[in-house]
């Protein structure tokens, strides 16, 4: 499904603004072209701005500069740079301090230029959704992320279903329950750059595939900051993957140094992981799960956290399950 929304492209060069014309005349964005990087800052004045792209290499300012005085014009706009080889560590560095979203190495290719461009547009519009939205929005958001896997429909609502049972049984206090289920909810939001033939993979991932999913909880973290989500919300989405003894991703931490509302949805995840069909195998029964998770207890989870698990989620959700 095509997305809408405003591209403004810049280089010196007439014929590399005509031929990117082009290769975006098919789809439903609406395409803004620069020569000049003064021309390009007035538009903002004028137009919501989705996405800008850059070349580096421009008379007068680099292009680096250029995307750079953009963030201070436009904060939401998503910055990519077009970039020689010989540029590269100075994209991958401007990428790791936020400067850029990403960059592309000239001379492009059309499918990964249009991916690259179309990917930062959906970012830009679930921001602005993850900003402004109530709860029936920032459900709708997971809901729609969901979509991309038809395997994890519902999972985001689970998740948050054995969560909130498990913060009630701790008394925790009622804004960190309500920010605890957004994070639920929204735990795989980055997972809305995965390529949907990595998600929909009906075989083992190979290892190149593994890191690419193992991405999405810093992606997904980066839309929550960039939002201005609350902490305990952004904790549960950075921290989701990380294992009690230090072995997950994407940090490393280990203990309680992983936060406790993101240990406790790591719980909850797991367990509906395992008890739901996916693309790559069938669903375990509960107690095919739960021993699964037994062997995990105290080095994937916290124990105290998952033994209340199966205290609460036993009685309420799980009939017949006890703690062990």
């Amino acid at each position: 499904m095509e997305i809408s929304g405003t591209v403004l492209f810049i280089d010196d060069e007439k014929h590399v603004l005509n031929s990117l014309d082009g290769l975006f005349s098919g789809t439903d964005l609406k395409i803004l072209k620069a020569a000049d990087p003064r021309e390009a800052i007035e538009l903002f004045g004028k137009e919501e701005i989705a996405v800008i792209v850059s070349d580096n290499h421009m008379p007068g300012i680099k292009g680096i500069d250029l995307l750079q005085k953009v963030r201070d014009v436009s904060p939401d706009t998503l910055r990519i740079l077009m970039t020689a080889y010989a540029d590269l560590v100075t994209a991958v560095d401007a990428i790791n301090k936020g400067d850029l979203f990403r960059f592309i190495v000239k001379p492009w290719e059309d499918e990964a230029l249009i991916q690259t461009v179309h990917d930062a547009v959906r970012h830009y519009h679930l921001v602005r959704s993850l900003k402004t939205g109530d709860e029936a929005t920032l459900l709708g958001i997971a809901q729609t992320i969901e979509l991309k896997d038809p395997h994890t429909r519902g999972h985001c609502e689970n998740v948050a279903a054995y969560a909130m049972l498990i913060a009630d049984a701790l008394n925790l206090s009622g804004e960190l329950k309500k920010q605890m289920l957004y994070g639920s909810w929204l735990h795989d939001c980055g997972k809305i750059n995965i390529p949907d033939n990595i998600l929909d993979k009906k075989s083992p991932l190979i290892r190149e595939e593994y890191e690419i999913i193992k991405n999405h909880p810093r992606w997904g973290a980066d839309l929550a900051l960039q939002a201005g989500m609350p902490e305990y919300v952004v904790n549960i989405i950075l921290y989701h993957h990380e294992r009690y003894d230090g072995s997950g991703y994407p940090a490393g931490i280990r203990g309680t140094d992983i936060p406790l509302e993101a240990r406790i949805v790591t719980v909850a995840d797991v367990y509906d992981a395992l008890t739901s069909e996916r693309a790559y195998r069938k669903k375990y029964s509960v107690k095919k799960a739960v021993d699964i998770m037994m062997l995990m207890r105290g080095n994937i989870f916290d124990a105290e956290v998952f033994d209340l698990f199966l205290e609460v989620c036993g009685k309420k959700l799980l009939p017949g399950l006890s703690r062990k």
